[in-house]
């Protein structure tokens, strides 16, 4: 089961609640807004309708199933990719009528990096730093995200981990007020997928705003003020991590082998308890409110005892699957947004 930061959650409306950073003047409110994005490839493929803001100084989430839209919505948000229709303004600018300035205020890492083999990451950090006007200091930056001891390492010889700190400090050596971070951790290994966890927290600390795709629901739910799923090029929902868990994933679980046989009715009849599935001897029992305590006192009135008692919230994960599901079942129907 996945933890939630508790800090800096949006407050209502969707904005940031007390001690959110805001990002040079923006307090908290939107600085992206995308309307009724369309960008489409072929049948079924691409972006068909999707409507979203991001708040000033949030981590915001882009999750989905591959080819759902996610990398197409982020690549039109930075101005790499011209929509077919729809209105995107990011810190007030049109990305592709006012692409410059944009570059200068959005870093953006992509899915996969693009450099020569034989390059040190000192000299790949210094060349970045030459495209802006006000750029980072080079050394500082590598110092803050644990490169300095690598600067004369040629990227070749980069673990994974690495590369995608070097990727970051990129998108970063521009001082931007954004960063779009696309699939950042896949094909890491679990030390290196927390490490670079806690990097992105450091960029959001920066006062940096981050657009995080991923596909990772662990990810999301650990790194993300809020969610949007993507599904077949539209949004299917858009929420807090535990928002989307509580509405969509089913409230809590409990499972538990019992000291003797009982008929379903014990707990089902229960108001807290939604379902309840055998899985041999073991049984799980689905619901909300205060489930466990009204689970034990019926299954004790029964003369029952609960063993091997496990008790969990439901995640994004929960979430992710049942909406995903939901969209294959009834496409565009039953969308969660905030």
């Amino acid at each position: 089961m996945g933890t939630t930061r508790n800090a800096r959650r949006p407050g209502p409306e969707g904005r940031p609640g007390p001690g959110s950073k805001s990002v040079q003047g923006a307090p908290g409110g939107p600085i992206v807004t995308v309307s009724r994005l369309r960008k489409v490839y072929g049948p079924g493929a691409g972006v068909q309708d999707v409507s979203f803001c991001v708040n000033s100084g949030e981590i915001f989430g882009i999750i989905g199933p591959n080819g759902a839209g996610k990398t197409t919505t982020v690549e039109c948000v930075s101005g790499m990719r011209t929509p077919d229709s729809g209105v995107i303004s990011v810190l007030g600018l049109d990305p592709r009528a006012d692409r410059a300035a944009v570059r200068e205020r959005v870093g953006v890492q992509l899915q996969e990096s693009a450099l020569p083999p034989l390059i040190k990451v000192g000299e790949v950090v210094e060349l970045f730093a030459s495209f802006y006007r006000q750029p980072a200091d080079p050394a500082e930056l590598m110092e803050a995200l644990g490169l300095s001891s690598k600067r004369g390492t040629r990227f070749a010889r980069l673990s994974g981990g690495l590369k995608q700190r070097l990727s970051i400090a990129l998108a970063l050596i521009g001082n931007p007020q954004i960063a779009i971070l696309d699939e950042l951790t896949t094909g890491l290994d679990p030390q290196a997928r927390r490490d670079t966890w806690a990097l992105i927290e450091h960029v959001r600390d920066r006062g940096v705003t981050v657009i995080l795709v991923t596909h990772f629901m662990d990810e999301a739910e650990r790194l993300c003020d809020r969610v949007m799923l993507i599904d077949h090029g539209t949004v299917a929902a858009l929420d807090t991590p535990a928002a989307l868990a509580r509405s969509a994933g089913g409230g809590s679980y409990l499972r538990f082998v019992p000291s003797a046989p009982f008929a379903d009715e014990v707990l089902t009849r229960l108001g807290e308890v939604t379902a309840l599935d055998h899985a041999g001897q073991r049984i799980q029992v689905t619901g909300t409110g205060d489930l466990v305590a009204a689970v034990i006192r019926a299954l004790e009135a029964a003369g029952v005892e609960a063993r091997d008692v496990q008790a969990e919230s439901a995640t994004l994960d929960d979430a992710y699957v049942r909406l995903v599901h939901q969209e294959l079942r009834n496409p565009g129907q039953g969308a969660l947004r905030s």
